[in-house]
């Protein structure tokens, strides 16, 4: 068995259209053990039509593109290209775009991580 596994998911551009909701997630794709991983592209002027949170995991959102607006515990925060945004377990979150809006969204249980950059490597 190979030490590695990859997939192909296209261009982020051909992400909403080839995936139902604008969404791809990772786990499945890539056999993930340790997260999930979702890569997303939402048209402009969409809300998501729901709150939600979760029972253990954290999510860390990155933004490849765009500005949009996530609500989180009821307070508004502005996101755009660049934008990096933590969010426990607990909080209530939604999420809305004001122009076409790409980000990935790492999902790990809270408090999990024991090794990290450098100090899991092994020169080899």
């Amino acid at each position: 068995m190979a030490n590695f596994k990859n997939t192909e998911i296209g261009t982020l551009n051909g992400i909403a259209t080839k995936y139902e909701n604008g969404k791809v997630f990772l786990h499945d794709l890539l056999g993930l053990t340790s997260c999930e991983i979702s890569v997303n592209s939402m048209p402009a002027g969409v809300k998501l039509p729901f709150n939600h949170k979760h029972k253990q995991n954290e999510e860390i959102y990155i933004f490849l593109k765009g500005e949009g607006i996530m609500t989180l515990d009821g307070k508004i925060l502005d996101v755009k290209e660049g934008s990096c945004v933590k969010v426990l377990p607990n909080s209530v979150r939604t999420m809305e775009s004001k122009t076409e809006l790409q980000y990935i969204c790492v999902q790990a249980k809270e408090g999990s991580l024991n090794q990290f950059g450098f100090g899991d490597g092994e020169i080899c």
